[in-house]
């Protein structure tokens, strides 16, 4: 649906939330000026929206009545979904997040190209994808090294929440996540206070949200445990590399990074303090 007027957005989002994923947009969004307008809500009560670029909960009658717009959920989703052709002419492979222009009629599917969008709409105030097209392409050779670290994350996360997960798995991503850590340790050698150039880009911006994405296999250590495997993110981790964890935890204290990962990171804490004391 295209809308009329003076758009009061600059880019529209719909996704699950919390999703630590948006915040590579919402954070660049701060930085830049941009304007977006999210909707969404948890991954369970999404099963019950219909999927659009006017994204909205499902009416009791629409839930119950056939709906054309009735699809077979895929990854991350089970059962039902409800998508509309101009949601998948929009966003083919169907997928959340989907950001839209304000007119509706342009989709943008993967969580770092959502991010350039944002970056690009407010390059001209803040030059958060680099400075010149070589800062630019270093940036997105650290975004282009963390789409394996990314997938890999994603499969072992939902396999360690449905009780699928295999020593394999568990053992690609402990390797997977040495690669990524190991690779953003020697990037800040010797004492680089940023990823790329001397300011926040968007390399920094997806470090924090993958980083903090994959923590929640912290608050499964009692699962772990009970097949035999210990935390890929063990409490030793930070040691090892030190840059990085002081890069991020610096981040994390930025005003543009602050409103999306502190609450998210306070919940998470609670998560693992409660694993524990379970665990015992």
């Amino acid at each position: 649906m295209a809308m009329s007027g003076t758009p009061e957005f600059d880019l529209r989002i719909f996704s699950y939330l919390p999703n630590p994923r948006i915040w590579k947009a919402t954070i660049a969004a701060r930085l830049c000026g941009v304007r977006l307008d999210l909707r969404g809500a948890t991954p369970r009560e999404l099963s019950e929206w219909l999927w659009d670029f006017e994204a909205r909960p499902l009416t009791e009658a629409e839930r119950e009545a056939p709906q054309a717009t009735e699809r077979q959920g895929r990854t991350g989703f089970s059962g039902r979904l409800y998508k509309t052709e101009a949601f998948l002419d929009a966003h083919p492979f169907g997928t959340v997040p989907a950001a839209f222009s304000p007119d509706g009629r342009v989709g943008i599917f993967e969580s770092n190209s959502i991010m350039r969008a944002v970056a690009r709409l407010g390059q001209d105030r803040y030059p958060v994808y680099g400075t010149d097209a070589y800062a630019a392409a270093r940036i997105d050779s650290f975004l282009d090294a963390s789409l394996v670290f990314a997938r890999d994350t994603q499969l072992y996360l939902l396999a360690l929440a449905k009780g699928s997960l295999t020593a394999d798995l568990h053992t690609r991503m402990r390797d997977a996540f040495g690669v990524f850590v190991a690779g953003i340790e020697r990037g800040l050698a010797p004492d680089r206070q940023f990823l790329v150039g001397d300011a926040i880009t968007l390399a920094d911006i997806c470090f924090v949200a993958e980083l903090t994405l994959f923590s929640n296999e912290k608050a499964q250590a009692t699962r772990l445990a009970e097949q035999g495997l210990a935390c890929v993110f063990h409490d030793d981790i930070p040691t090892r590399f030190p840059r990085a964890f002081a890069h991020y935890a610096k981040l994390c204290q930025h005003p543009a990074f602050a409103p999306d990962v502190a609450p998210y990171v306070d919940k998470l804490e609670r998560d693992i303090a409660r694993d524990r004391h379970s665990g015992r």
